[in-house]
This record gives C-alpha cells, structure tokens and sequence, in this order.
C-alpha cells in the first residue's frame, strides 16, 4: 500500500513546517489528490490518521480536493478533460494525449495553532 508511505511524507511535510514556523498543533490538512494520480482518497484518509499519531498533526480534520484529469491532445491542440490516462480524446477520438493536471498530490493549506 504505497498511500502509507505518501502519508509518511504529508506528515514529513508538516513536520518541517512545524520546526520552521513554530506552531504546535495542525487542526486541518487540506490535501489536492489528482484524478489521475492513482492515489485513493480513501486510502489515504486512513494512513493518514495512522500516520498522524504522536505527532503534532494528531486529531486534524482531513480535507481532499480532487481535480480531474486533464491533457492537452495534439490531434485537436485542445486541452481535455479525462478520467483515466487511456481515455480518447472526447473531442476527436485521438489517442496522442499529454497528461497536463490531475496527477498531483499536494499539500495546500495547514490550519494551525
């Protein structure tokens, strides 16, 4: 399960933001999970209370955003939105896509005290 190890990482993140910025406790995480990132949300919520305890992130209210997929398609010079990497265009049916969003996984925002 690598969402495990990508939560070991959030939590590495918030970690450094702590001794940085000086703050003590995180009261919400709000994390940006692409479409196409082949990470589950689900998944991720759960490592993430595991990997949060006896840390200063223990107890945070967990919020994802998901943006789609997107790709700009050279067929057609448009950029598309997708749900999976293997997807047609859904203007001209072409397969010569290039995957620009939806594959992120970012944290955006850390509500501390």
């Amino acid at each position: 399960m690598h969402e495990l190890s990508l939560a070991q990482g959030i939590i590495d993140v918030i970690r450094e933001q702590a001794a940085t910025q000086s703050f003590a406790r995180v009261r919400r995480v709000r994390l940006q999970i692409g479409a196409l990132s082949h990470v589950e949300p689900e998944s991720i919520a759960f490592c993430f209370d595991a990997a949060c305890r006896d840390t200063v992130a223990e107890g945070a209210r967990l919020e994802i955003e998901r943006p789609p997929g997107q790709a700009y398609c050279l067929a057609c010079a448009a950029t598309v939105t997708i749900a999976a990497r293997p997807d047609p265009c859904p203007r001209c049916g072409g397969h010569q896509l290039m995957v620009v969003g939806g594959d992120e996984l970012r944290v955006l925002e850390l509500e501390v005290d």
